[in-house]
């Protein structure tokens, strides 16, 4: 269950885009993330049943529990994952350019998958899956050490982050995604990519604390 909480915790990174919040699409930015979420979720566990692997088909499945139980839920979520924000991040300098390489890899990610999406057949697609999973594999462990990088103080969002690397590297979670159809994994990364990359540059976060410094 620990593991559920902490990848469905990666949904909710999008509270540290403060900006990106008061936006008219925030909302369903946000209903969309968690509904490609827990679809692809389901279909994860329906795929590791049918080969035997029930105890990651069980993971898969808390997963997609935790992402359909309604708002208090994913509530209670928010308030960790943001009071770890507040406390470790708002007001202390990021790693802007581990960020700003960790969303120009997610960009590269994209753009493979909408090759793979091109595939006409499913004969071309697990064509495709066997010549190039290996690099894809390799950039996203990239783009998630990345993050790592980011979110380097001990806390939720680095918890959520290492546990979807771990689940990505050692659980096969990319290759699954693959596997069941990669429309929802390029959705969930596009909405995540639109609202990382939405994020304040430095000198706006070094404004706002100082702006902040000088009121107290």
């Amino acid at each position: 269950m620990a593991m559920a909480r902490n990848v469905t915790a990666i949904f909710l990174i999008i509270l540290i885009a403060g900006p990106t919040a008061s936006d008219s699409s925030f909302p369903m930015q946000y209903r969309t993330l968690v509904s490609l979420g827990h679809s692809l979720m389901q279909r994860v566990a329906g795929l590791r049943d049918s080969r035997g692997d029930h105890a990651g088909a069980d993971r898969a499945k808390a997963v997609a529990e935790m992402l359909d139980r309604g708002w208090f839920g994913l509530f209670k979520m928010m308030l960790s994952t943001g009071r770890d924000y507040l406390k470790n991040y708002a007001w202390r300098e990021m790693n802007w350019g581990e960020l700003h390489d960790a969303v120009s890899e997610m960009k590269d990610l994209l753009m493979r998958l909408t090759e793979l999406n091109g595939m006409e057949s499913e004969a071309m697609r697990s064509a495709w899956v066997g010549r190039n999973y290996q690099s894809v594999l390799k950039a996203a462990d990239s783009m998630l050490g990345k993050l790592l990088q980011v979110f380097r103080q001990s806390g939720a969002l680095r918890e959520v982050v290492e546990t979807v690397k771990k689940e990505v590297v050692e659980g096969g979670l990319l290759r699954d995604c693959l596997e069941v159809g990669s429309n929802d994994l390029n959705g969930l990364l596009q909405v995540l990519y639109h609202l990382l990359s939405g994020l304040p540059p430095p000198s706006a976060s070094a404004s706002a604390s100082d702006h902040t410094s000088a009121e107290l």
